[in-house]
Formats: C-alpha cells, sequence, structure tokens
C-alpha cells in the first residue's frame, strides 16, 4: 500500500485566495497548492495591491474589503483560468483601471459570461480585442449590486466568481442561474464563503447574496480530489492500493466522486473520515457514465478506459472541448494513435478495449491529459509526451512523485 500525499487543492487554494483578499484582516493559509496557476493568482493579487506574503507551508494575506491598493495595475494571468475570471470581479468592487491579459491558451477560453454580467451592474468593461475573451481592461468604481441572470453552462467559474464578489456588493446580489456545468465547484465556493462569514442562500435555482464583506480566517487547504484521481486509477489499473490522507468523507471536492466510478468498475473503494484508499482487484469493467459534474476527471478515465473488459462511454462532457484544449478530441486523437477504436459526439466519447502501443501524446499544453495518460503508461512502457513540463499548471513535481509512487508499487 502506498500513502499519496496529493498536494493542495488548486480550486480551494484559488477561492481562499480570493476570499483572503476580501476579508476584513489577515488570513492564513495553510498548506496552500504552489503552482503555475496558485503562483500566477497570488502574483495577481500582489500586483492589485494586495499583501501577500508566503512560505513553504503558509501564506498569509492582508484583505482589503475595499479593494485593490493602487489606482491601476496590469494583472497577466498566465494559463490561469481562475485567476483570469476571479480577478475582475474582485478588481470591480473597488476603484480605479484594471487591464487583465494572459496567455494564447487562456484567451481562447471564454470568459463572456461573466463579463456580460458584470456589465450588467453596471461595471464600464472592454475586451480589447475579441469580444468575449481577454485581454480586457475593467474601469471600477465599486459595485452596488442587484439582481442578474446567468448562464454557467459552459463554466461554474462564472458563477464562482459573481458568488465570491457579492458580499463586496452595496446591496448584495441576486444570481439567477439558468444552466450549470460542475456543480459541486458551487458548492465548494458556498462552503468557503461560509467559513469567511457569510451565507448564501438557495431559492430554486436564484442565489442570493447578502452584502457585508467577509472575515479572516486561518484556513487549512485540503488536498487537490482531481490530481488524487491520478492515483486512484493508478491504483485500480495496476492492482494496487492508494491512500490519501485528507480527503474524506468531509471533502469539499466533487471530484471525489471519480472514485464511485472506479468502485462501479470493479475496483474496491473505502472512504473513511479523514482519507481515501482504492485497491485494484485485477478487473476493470466497461461502463456508461455521465461525469458532467466531475468533468475534469474525464481524461483519467478516457486515458485508462482501453483496459476495461467492455467500452467505457462517457457523456455529458460538452464543456471539456472548452478547457486548456479541447480534451475530448485531445484524448480521442491519442488513443486513436495507440491504436483504440473511438467514437466521439458533441458531448461523448466511447472507448473500445484494446491494448493501447506506446506512442509520443500529444498534450496540447493541457496539464490533465500528460497526467492522464501517465497513468495508463503503467501498463504501455514506452509511453513518452511531447509536453511534459505542461503539469505546472497545477502539480510541477508531478512526474518525479508519480516515478516515487510507482516505485514503492514495483511497477
Amino acid at each position: 500500500m502506498s500513502v499519496v500525499a496529493v498536494p493542495g487543492s488548486k480550486s480551494v487554494t484559488a477561492r481562499a485566495l480570493f476570499l483572503a483578499a476580501a476579508a476584513e484582516g489577515t488570513t492564513v493559509l495553510r498548506r496552500p497548492l504552489l503552482s503555475d496557476d496558485t503562483d500566477g493568482f497570488a502574483e495577481g493579487l500582489t500586483r492589485l495591491g494586495y499583501r501577500v506574503e508566503r512560505d513553504p507551508q503558509a501564506w498569509r494575506i492582508t484583505g482589503r474589503p475595499s479593494g485593490p491598493a493602487v489606482p491601476e495595475a496590469d494583472v497577466y494571468c498566465r494559463d490561469a483560468a481562475t485567476a483570469a475570471r476571479f480577478l475582475p470581479a474582485l478588481a470591480a468592487a473597488g476603484h480605479g483601471t484594471y487591464r487583465f491579459d494572459a496567455s494564447a491558451q487562456m484567451r481562447r477560453r471564454p470568459v463572456a459570461p461573466l463579463t456580460t454580467a458584470l456589465r450588467s451592474l453596471g461595471v464600464d468593461l472592454t475586451h480589447e480585442e475579441a469580444e468575449g475573451h481577454l485581454p480586457l481592461t475593467v474601469v471600477a468604481d465599486g459595485l452596488k449590486g442587484g439582481a442578474i441572470d446567468l448562464d454557467a453552462g459552459l463554466s461554474s467559474q462564472f458563477l464562482t466568481a459573481l458568488l465570491l464578489a457579492g458580499p463586496l456588493m452595496a446591496e448584495g446580489l441576486r444570481i439567477h442561474v439558468t444552466d450549470l456545468v460542475s456543480a459541486p465547484y458551487v458548492e465548494i465556493t458556498l462552503a468557503m464563503m461560509r467559513r469567511f462569514g457569510v451565507e448564501v442562500a438557495r431559492e430554486g435555482a436564484t442565489f442570493v447574496v447578502p452584502p457585508g464583506g467577509y472575515r479572516a480566517v486561518d484556513y487549512p487547504i485540503e488536498p487537490d480530489a482531481s490530481t488524487a484521481s491520478y492515483f486512484f486509477a493508478a491504483a485500480a489499473l495496476s492492482g494496487r492500493t492508494a491512500t490519501v490522507p485528507g480527503l474524506g468523507a468531509d471533502a469539499l471536492q466533487g471530484d471525489l466522486r471519480f472514485v464511485d466510478v472506479l468502485r462501479s468498475m470493479g475496483a474496491d473503494v473505502e472512504i473513511g473520515p479523514d482519507a481515501t484508499t482504492v485497491t485494484g482487484t485485477g478487473r476493470l469493467s466497461g461502463l456508461t457514465v455521465n461525469m458532467r459534474d466531475i468533468s475534469d476527471t474525464m481524461p483519467t478515465l478516457a486515458a485508462i478506459a482501453p483496459f476495461a473488459d467492455g467500452p467505457v462511454r462517457i457523456e455529458d462532457v460538452y464543456n471539456t472541448r472548452v478547457k486548456e484544449c479541447d480534451r475530448l478530441e485531445a484524448c480521442a486523437e491519442n488513443l486513436r494513435r495507440q491504436g483504440i477504436t473511438v467514437a466521439t459526439g458533441r458531448d461523448w466519447i466511447e472507448i473500445a478495449p484494446g491494448t493501447p502501443a506506446p506512442v509520443e501524446i500529444a498534450c496540447h499544453g493541457d496539464h490533465r491529459i500528460a497526467m492522464s495518460f501517465a497513468v495508463a503508461g503503467l501498463r504501455t512502457p514506452g509511453t513518452t509526451f511531447d509536453e511534459p513540463g505542461c503539469v505546472k499548471k497545477t502539480f510541477p513535481d508531478f512526474h518525479s512523485f508519480f516515478a516515487s509512487v510507482r516505485a514503492d508499487w514495483g511497477v
């Protein structure tokens, strides 16, 4: 058995950084994730004038409920969708002119549902090039609040950005959601807002956020459930056991539900109060599964799917087409290059059983493609990657860490 100490959650770290910046007082974040995305988010806060002090085990952020401390700033969000979508909403609550840009990869990803909502709240916001995409400039003069409609069918991050900003608005915020993907990520947001002193009410599809602001707290960051999926899948694939401490029955992150998919395929799964354990049984069954709510783990399942004893069909994952790359097509492309029969539709992929050939995996600059096919490489020696370093986005040490787990297992 291997006890796998997975790094902190990217989703939780990003939300905690926003909440800490918006809170009255100094917040301490314990065991935050240090990756390119979270480093970029923290750097963005610094550029906006927030005080961020970092050491390896704890970050201290001095909050400013009134918004950024500088009258103007130029923020580069790198590849980080959380920074590109959360920070403009935070800046809009302040007073000044703030420009946000990002990598070519992030520029391709949409922000229109968020920026449309901010404009409807009275924010002076300009897209400098393609409408609905970065770069954009926010001329902020505080946020009055009010009521809006929001389509969060492409990403739950648009809803999260507005929920997080709601308590900074003079009149609070009512958000009627017409469509929502990755709903468990919104539950993370609501639980964390509660911890920072704000209770969001639910009226059917409407979220009611009160004004009043946040209070600083001492906040531990739980391990990343999406990252844990690679080690759980590796255990199921190799007939070994992986235990991830810190992810138990009360975990915030919905991606822990990936272990339920592995259980349905034949793995033994135990979710305890403080840890989750997956043990491979030597068998993986085919299945059909809706992964709308845990779509970040879709590539993990797709990569190991050929080793199942029947077809694996993954449904309702259209939003994976607008991630760091078109993940659905990237998985299909790599599996076909490995000699596996794959069919795809607008929001689904079906993968036939087979024996993948060792090939160079085309990562498309996407950390999740690289890490997912690294797991499948347990059964396909000789697998290589065209951009192994793209894992820096969420887990810079992934390859060496995964190699150490393999060595522990003797595979």
